[in-house]
């Protein structure tokens, strides 16, 4: 799948206002293809990774107030929901975020909005949507990796890492990000 429709795909999702993200994103992909359930599942899986830094964790770190593997994955999934534009100014700038009129609102709302576990499983949905059968979306992955040819794994280049508990270097590296998070943190 190309980068093009992955995003009209999400966009569209995001227009649902009537609905969470994540429910309005396995409507759209139930009304694909199977096979193209599966090109929107490797896509979502390419963007997901390319995120997966230390200076975007660190953002995560920052606006969430502390962010496990599993919150770190979900931040992901949620920066995915927040559209193109946005995830490409982070992708850039991870300190970006500080502008986004989420993370200057209240912290219920972050919570929704970034971290979206169930946008992760989409996919996976809509696949067993469509073929009413539980657990078909894994079949046909592995049915798909499968016919690939094998390709040695390859660990990621998360980039610099540093201590996020260092306020002084949170401030150096993510400094309206820290300005914001920090200091509203110091605030309670």
């Amino acid at each position: 799948m190309e980068s093009d429709e992955f995003w009209t795909l999400i966009e569209t999702a995001r227009a649902a206002a009537d609905r969470p993200f994540d429910e309005a994103l396995t409507d759209v992909l139930a009304g694909l293809p199977l096979d193209r359930i599966l090109d929107y599942d490797e896509r979502f899986d390419a963007v997901h990774a390319s995120v997966y830094r230390w200076d975007v964790w660190a953002a995560a770190e920052l606006i969430i107030g502390g962010c496990s593997d599993d919150g770190f994955i979900d931040f992901r999934a949620g920066l995915i929901g927040l559209g193109r534009e946005w995830f490409e100014r982070v992708a850039a700038a991870p300190d970006s975020l500080a502008e986004h009129p989420l993370v200057r609102g209240s912290v219920e709302d972050l919570e929704e909005a970034l971290l979206q576990e169930d946008a992760t499983y989409a996919a996976l949905r809509a696949y067993d949507r469509v073929t009413g059968v539980e657990g078909s979306c894994y079949e046909a992955q592995e049915a798909r990796a499968a016919a690939r040819p094998q390709r040695a794994d390859v660990e990621p280049d998360m980039g610099e890492s540093w201590d996020f508990a260092d306020d002084g270097e949170m401030r150096r590296r993510l400094p309206r990000l820290a300005a914001l998070c920090l200091d509203r943190d110091g605030e309670d």
